[in-house]
């Protein structure tokens, strides 16, 4: 049977896709303390994002002579920003779920917030000098009012904080987390981590100027 073809006009599935499935009953009061409970992860990740910047270093030089990305590097490289995400999605970059976040680099299948980043077996010796940096100032400057900067790990200002804030209190008085606050702080924090993984090298794909909702990826982007 002759494959797919993907029309001229539609580009192919993102490389980098993150998903998320909100409780569907969040305590009323525990987001009040999910800055406490969630301090030991924040320890970690203080150690492995110091670890995160090194094997970049490596990495960026491993992309310039070889074009490749070492597989285990990728793999630690994703694993942090994955990390990151569940522990952002139980806190205050998303209060989407009050199941504690396992302290792993691995996929856990049945968590409700997922990253995946899939493997490029090639990457442009090029662009790995500018795309950190350069092509990637636009983004930065959505990111600082989106997130307050770059934070993956967790978010202290910008607009995610604001609306987490917003479903925070929504869940203290009525028990629910509205919907539509829901998905646009899961879009806004797809954002987020598609301009990671990019600025990380960890593809070419640039990532697009789109708000894309929701817990669910889309299967195409026009």
């Amino acid at each position: 049977m002759a494959s797919e073809t993907v029309p001229p006009s539609v580009s192919p599935v993102q490389p980098v896709r993150l998903t998320a499935t909100c409780d569907p009953q969040l305590s009323r009061w525990l987001w009040l303390v999910k800055w406490l409970l969630a301090l030991p992860h924040y320890v970690v990740l203080v150690f492995l994002w110091v670890a995160f910047v090194l094997v970049g270093v490596v990495a960026f030089f491993a992309i310039l002579f070889t074009g490749r990305y070492p597989r285990p590097l990728f793999d630690f490289t994703t694993g942090v920003l994955r990390w990151s995400w569940r522990v952002a999605y139980y806190s205050y970059g998303a209060l989407g779920t009050d199941r504690y976040p396992p302290f792993t680099l691995a996929e856990v299948p049945d968590y409700p917030a997922h990253l995946d980043v899939a493997y490029p077996e090639q990457l442009s010796r090029g662009l790995v000098l500018v795309k950190w940096w350069l092509l990637a100032i636009p983004h930065y400057m959505v990111l600082g009012i989106i997130a307050g900067g770059v934070q993956v790990a967790w978010t202290s200002g910008g607009l995610i904080a604001l609306l987490t804030f917003f479903a925070g209190v929504a869940l203290l008085f009525t028990g629910v987390y509205p919907r539509g606050i829901f998905d646009l702080v899961i879009g806004l924090d797809r954002w987020v981590l598609r301009v990671a993984a990019y600025t990380s090298l960890l593809t070419d794909v640039y990532p697009p100027f789109r708000l894309d909702q929701g817990g669910r990826e889309p299967e195409r982007l026009p």
